[in-house]
């Protein structure tokens, strides 16, 4: 067993459920399509074949070419075996037609002393949400 082993990835989200991310090291797969301002969660399912402290994850998104963002996140020590599952934060995704087309994610784990133990890409598209339409949507209930 390597020292990290991701089994998951997936973007979870709370109307449209759970969207796996195909775990491919190298060139990213087809995207995950996601409607604008939709509230995700990244979740994450590991093994270590080695004890880890200060396991980070370093999530960079892309596009065009051009770096628009960079999270950062400890998720802390682990003991050798798992499997592990972790839920991030909640995030909700940029709102407008500017923000929408198709993003490069990079997501980099790393030990406590900064060795990278694996590095994924995968792609993201954002499309518009368009706004209700009151003469066809139903009002919300009172």
């Amino acid at each position: 067993m390597n020292a990290f082993e991701l089994v998951d990835l997936s973007l979870h989200t709370e109307d449209l459920g759970r969207f796996r991310v195909p775990l491919r090291e190298g060139t990213a797969s087809a995207p995950v399509t996601l409607p604008e301002g939709t509230v995700i969660n990244v979740g994450l399912t590991f093994r270590l074949g080695r004890e880890i402290d200060g396991l980070t994850l370093e999530e960079t998104r892309a596009r065009d070419g051009t770096v628009v963002s960079t999270a950062r996140t400890v998720l802390g020590g682990f003991r050798t075996g798992g499997p592990y599952e972790v839920r991030l934060p909640a995030e909700r995704l940029p709102v407008g037609r500017a923000h929408c087309g198709e993003y490069e994610v990079t997501s980099r784990f790393t030990d406590g002393a900064g060795r990278e133990l694996v590095t994924l890409r995968h792609r993201l598209r954002l499309v518009h949400q368009p706004a209700p339409d009151p003469g066809r949507d139903p009002a919300p209930a009172s």
